[in-house]
């Protein structure tokens, strides 16, 4: 192995998963030695291992390869073959084995990568394995894959029906009002999914929706627009398209198709936060119908509007506020038995889906909520949606402790001081006036500062905003 492949290998394993640019940070003989140092790690030698992929054209090659290596050290491969990231959840969840999810996500078609899990769909981040997995992979790289005396065995089976057939089992849909929903499924694995789960394509029994699709064709090159709804310019043809046909709503997943964001009626976004909120009191009654006496717990992310919490609390749960991060809130859900967890970037979490976050189900959740109730969509988040808010603003700073530190001094006599993942502070304001917080928190990965600024109203937020801004800039 060259000193180089060792670089490529570490530059391409993140905080939560291995992601980088296809034949130059990650090869075919990287993932092979990814798959070996993975079976090593969750001691997969005799035991089921899944793996899926997305539509992207290098990733049926990175799960064979990753096949080979995981065989060669004893695991028996199942291949879902195209799926979605949560189609793997629901297999390593409902198996119970560990599993691997070839995809880049939301990135642009030259990028792939892998997102692992222990049995059960638990979640690997460097500190919980990922590490000790790309040590493995490296000196498989230096020297060889080794096989086991008996190398496990491969086969290939589809759980799309499977999956869908769950998922109905959580969310009834079919006795809601007709509803029309324009669905932009990016060229991702929502194009599979989509008709899967809310269609007859997986052979269940018709809902009550008209899907209107929008690039449902799998091509990992994005012909269209990037899969990464995040973006407002990524929305522009869904909002139209939920115009020009009258919907009700519209929906838009990302390339995994383990993210959801959702369009009202007028074509403007709800926020992640608002559709957080409506399905954390949906989880929580029904968490409260199954056992009226238990205490019920539910996360967000400290980047969430106030509304999730308050929502919580008003409800009688408890809310549990955590930083940002896939693999971090899969492990929460797990340590407090969370029934939901909700992420400003639209991961949504489920205690009945083994924790791991699930796009589709966040969307049939919203589905279910608006189709019982006659008002429009913008209506009925009005009321989840009462503050203003920045939106995440990243800057590219030369010294990130430095422009922190600039942002506290100025602040902090001016409210209460939270160093939770980076500096929060939320202002100090007396009787009669306008709320305020802030979030200030570094990249993992580049010299960035992200800012989010939520207050009572938008000229607070654009003040407080500016005013930050100013400082982290200068």
């Amino acid at each position: 192995m060259t000193n180089s492949q060792a670089d490529s290998l570490r530059a391409s394993v993140k905080a939560y998963d291995v992601r980088g640019v296809v034949g130059e940070t990650l090869t075919e003989e990287m993932v092979e030695a990814l798959g070996a140092g993975f079976i090593d790690e969750v001691k997969g030698a005799g035991q089921r291992v899944v793996i899926g992929h997305d539509m992207r054209d290098s990733s049926p090659t990175f799960a064979r390869a990753f096949a080979r290596g995981a065989q060669a050290r004893g695991a028996n491969v199942v291949n879902l073959g195209l799926c979605s990231t949560d189609e793997t959840y629901f297999a390593s969840g409902s198996w119970h084995v560990p599993g691997a999810m070839f995809t880049a996500s939301h990135n642009p078609a030259k990028y792939n990568g892998i997102k692992f899990s222990r049995a059960g769909a638990q979640g690997i981040s460097l500190d919980t394995g990922l590490a000790a997995i790309r040590d493995r992979a490296i000196e498989f790289l230096d020297n060889g894959i080794t096989s086991v005396e008996a190398p496990g065995e491969y086969a290939e089976h589809d759980v799309l029906a499977e999956y869908a057939t769950y998922l109905r089992s959580l969310v009834d849909l079919s006795s809601i009002r007709p509803i029309r929903v324009v669905v932009d499924a990016g060229n991702g694995m929502g194009g599979l999914t989509v008709p899967a789960v809310l269609g007859t394509a997986a052979g269940l029994a018709a809902l009550p929706i008209e899907i209107i699709p929008m690039y449902f064709e799998l091509d990992g090159t994005f012909p269209n627009h990037e899969a990464n709804p995040l973006e407002p310019a990524n929305l522009v043809d869904l909002q139209k398209a939920v115009a020009a046909h009258g919907a009700d709503l519209g929906l838009a997943f990302d390339g995994d198709a383990d993210r959801c964001f959702v369009v009202d009626e007028r074509g403007e976004a709800v926020t992640p936060s608002a559709v957080a909120a409506i399905v954390a009191a949906r989880e929580i009654s029904r968490a409260q119908d199954a056992d009226p006496s238990s205490e019920i717990f539910v996360i967000h992310n400290l980047i969430t509007s106030n509304i999730v919490p308050e929502t919580i609390r008003a409800l009688g749960a408890t809310p549990v506020r955590t930083k940002v991060g896939h693999s971090l809130i899969k492990d929460q859900m797990a340590a407090t038995g969370a029934v939901f967890g909700g992420e400003h970037s639209a991961h949504y979490y489920f205690k009945n889906f083994w924790g791991a976050d699930n796009g589709m189900l966040a969307a049939m959740h919203v589905l279910a909520e608006f189709g019982s109730q006659p008002e429009p969509l913008s209506t009925l988040t009005a009321k989840y949606s009462p503050y203003a808010l920045s939106g995440e603003i990243n800057s590219t700073v030369a010294d990130v402790t430095a422009a922190t530190a600039r942002v506290r001094s100025a602040f902090e006599n001016r409210g209460t001081v939270d160093g939770l993942d980076g500096l929060t502070i939320t202002g100090s304001v007396a009787d009669g006036e306008a709320f305020w917080w802030f979030s200030v928190r570094p990249s993992n990965t580049e010299p960035l500062l992200r800012l989010n600024v939520e207050a009572a109203d938008e000229s607070t937020m654009a003040r407080i905003r500016d005013e930050v801004l100013s400082l982290i800039r200068s």
